[in-house]
């Protein structure tokens, strides 16, 4: 491993003033991705500003009755705490199907967002990988890409992100809350991380030297039905082929509030606004669910092995919509 400096900042004006937005600085929550990659020659940083001594570590009710998340919160104590299993039981669910009960005890929520592809020519630095080293090419387009995005990838770059608990966020409409040399400011989790294009060495719209601070979940999506379900390859401990997290709420036979997210299927969690549109007002049917969902896949452009995730995806999303609407997960989930 590449020697390198170690900063273990007590304040976030300390953190951001040691990081100087350089390419070469990087933040430390957890720290099990990172330092993954940095065995793997992946991530080679001349500085590490640990956080762990900046106080983001709380859960705490707003004002307006939604909840903040520090973004130095353990993803085990995310998953079970008492007003995000009963309010906001999608986030939970997602955290508990991501990575091991080890991995969990350790690993933060602002790390949890910001966690890289597992894509296999991202993490070997003898492939090409316009990712890891832009301009060398993609060796998952014509390799090995079962596992790769079927939505929204480019010429440049077809990984995935890895993230479980990002696209319940996505679907529970929370914000990203970051800090950095030019201030605070939020960003939509919908909007907070990229689709490939022309620049796949990019995963986020996170700023030089900004830190994610909190993540916020609204009042107005709290208690509402809301369910994530993962397809994997084993039982435990494996990243999504494709995920879904979902929130319906229908009231008088109709759809008052639909939100749907897949994970697993693109560069960043995919909200699926097609299908959510198709949705909104009318009745949940099965027929109706099963024609939003497809409209939503429409768009899908599978390669040469991967065609089984749109299938997979689809049915996935159906079964999640259809059990939600019918309703004893419903009324489980409410608080």
């Amino acid at each position: 491993m590449k020697p390198f400096a170690y900063v273990r900042a007590t304040g976030l004006a300390e953190a951001v003033a040691a990081h100087g937005a350089r390419p070469g600085s990087r933040y430390l929550g957890g720290g099990t991705n990172l330092v993954d990659l940095m065995k793997l020659g992946v991530e080679t940083p001349d500085t590490l500003i640990d956080l762990a001594g900046l106080p983001l570590g709380s859960v705490e009710e707003t004002a307006d009755g939604g909840l903040r998340i520090g973004s130095g919160v353990r993803g085990s104590d995310l998953a079970r705490h008492p007003l995000v299993r009963t309010r906001y039981p999608a986030l939970s669910q997602a955290l508990l199907a991501g990575a091991s009960a080890q991995l969990r005890n350790v690993a933060t929520t602002g790390g949890n967002l910001l966690q890289r592809t597992r894509c296999p020519y991202f993490q070997d630095v003898a492939k090409p990988c316009n990712k890891r080293e832009p301009g060398t090419g993609c060796g998952a387009r014509d390799g090995v890409h079962r596992d790769h995005a079927v939505l929204g990838h480019s010429p440049h770059c077809i990984a995935t992100h890895p993230s479980d608990m990002a696209v319940a966020l996505v679907a529970l409409d929370a914000a990203v809350e970051l800090q950095g040399p030019d201030g605070a400011r939020t960003v939509p989790a919908t909007a907070f991380h990229r689709l490939p294009g022309d620049h796949p060495e990019r995963d986020t719209v996170v700023e030089p030297g900004e830190i994610v601070t909190a993540v916020t979940l609204p009042p107005d999506r709290a208690g509402l039905p809301s369910h994530y379900r993962k397809a994997r390859d084993r039982a435990s401990y494996a990243f999504a082929l494709t995920s879904v997290a979902a929130v319906l709420d229908v009231s008088g036979g109709r759809v008052r509030h639909v939100a749907l997210a897949f994970g697993g299927l693109a560069h960043r969690p995919w909200r699926a606004t097609a299908a959510e549109e198709r949705l909104l007002g009318a009745a949940p049917t099965e027929s109706a669910v099963r024609e939003a969902v497809e409209a939503e896949l429409d768009s899908a452009e599978p390669l040469r092995d991967n065609a089984f995730k749109v299938l997979l995806a689809r049915n996935l999303a159906c079964d999640v919509l259809n059990s939600l609407s019918g309703s004893p997960l419903s009324r489980g989930s409410r608080s």
